[in-house]
């Protein structure tokens, strides 16, 4: 059977070993074939990173579809059953590095914008194409970048999907319409060194700091809303002491993580922590890292149109969500687009064996021209 259109530009997308920040022609290959029909190409590239800012029209409303061609390293060779940048279809299921994170969206955008252009040459506003090499590394020279540099020139995105694998069990079932934010600390605990035999010689920074640890542990952030779970606080890790028993630790070195809804700041998450921290005595010094902001597209026309799009190519009933980790929408939503994510299921990302189902791949490309249909034709 002749391959879907979708499948081999996964195939030809996939065989680039583009471990991040590595874009390794990927965007190349995508810029391409969008030029073929109308895209103006604008390459952007910061340090060490690719980006890819691609426009058909000069309009508003503006669709953009967002991701990503890096993927992370494929850890021990011998433990893949074939080759990760080599992709073999066994069983119905694609396998590759990527598959599922995310190349597979990469090619359904691509060839759903083909689709769609073809019978819409003349359609309104715009679409575009942002797409980075750096999601799954750092994040400081991909996305970020080229939304300030739109930014910059007052260059707005009206509405954003990115092709993040946000699927549980079947295509469609789940649409991500935000992210929690994502805060952490790196908190030093002082004390003072000595011998456990005498201890009032000493300063034990476990001792002075489990209280305001169980507080922090115990404390309710926020109650969560409809779309948000409340706040989660987790310690991550905690280090202290020379591996001696008999050793007070002059320091304790505490990792700590909020993952936060949009019902509470960064800012009243760190004046609690601290307020805690102070009540209970202890001497310390804190680092502070935003991972990320919380975003949330309410229910509206881009999470309509998908929610239509899916029940008409699959019959499926999609649910929205917020769940899991952070995404490049981060970066996009504040600008003010509504943004949500749409991809192929997630239950292999970063694992070894990689894989998607490659029935889900036509189908998928089919979901992204029916939102442009309902959004610009």
């Amino acid at each position: 059977m002749q391959p879907s259109e979708t499948l081999e530009l996964s195939l030809q997308l996939l065989r680039q070993p583009s471990v991040t920040p590595l874009d390794h022609s990927c965007q190349d290959i995508m810029a391409e074939r969008l030029g073929k029909i109308g895209f103006n190409i604008e390459t952007m590239r910061f340090e060490d990173v690719d980006n890819l800012w691609a426009r058909r029209g000069n309009q508003a409303p503006v669709f953009c579809f967002a991701g990503h061609t890096d993927v992370v390293p494929t850890g021990h060779l011998d433990a893949w059953n074939s080759d990760p940048f080599l992709p073999e279809i066994r069983d119905g299921k694609l396998y590759g590095r990527g598959s599922a994170d995310m190349k597979t969206a990469l090619a359904a955008m691509v060839v759903a914008s083909e689709r769609f252009v073809a019978k819409h040459p003349h359609h309104k506003g715009s679409i575009a194409f942002l797409i980075t090499s750096d999601e799954e590394g750092p994040s400081i020279n991909g996305t970020v970048k080229v939304v300030e540099t739109l930014e910059a020139r007052n260059e707005k995105m009206t509405w954003c999907l990115v092709g993040e694998p946000s699927s549980t069990n079947t295509l469609g079932d789940i649409i991500k319409n935000g992210r929690r934010g994502s805060l952490n600390a790196k908190v030093t605990v002082k004390g003072k060194q000595g011998h456990v035999a005498y201890p009032h010689l000493a300063i034990n920074p476990i001792h002075t700091a489990s209280k305001a640890l169980a507080e922090l542990c115990d404390t309710v952030w926020d109650q969560g809303n409809e779309y948000f779970p409340a706040t989660s606080f987790q310690i991550s890790n905690i280090n202290a002491g020379t591996g001696a028993t008999n050793v007070v630790p002059g320091s304790m070195s505490i990792l700590m993580n909020w993952r936060y809804s949009t019902e509470v700041t960064a800012d009243e998450l760190k004046a609690r922590t601290l307020e805690i921290l102070q009540r209970h005595h202890v001497d310390y010094e804190i680092e502070w890292t935003l991972s990320g902001l919380p975003f949330l597209t309410p229910v509206g026309e881009l999470v309509n149109a998908a929610s239509q799009a899916i029940q008409e190519v699959t019959g499926t009933q999609a649910e929205l969500s917020t769940s899991g980790g952070t995404s490049d929408g981060r970066f996009i939503a504040p600008t003010g687009a509504q943004v949500l994510e749409l991809g192929v299921l997630n239950a292999t990302i970063h694992q070894i064996n990689e894989h998607t189902d490659v029935c889900d791949l036509e189908p998928l490309a089919e979901i992204y021209e029916k939102i442009l249909e309902k959004l610009l034709a």
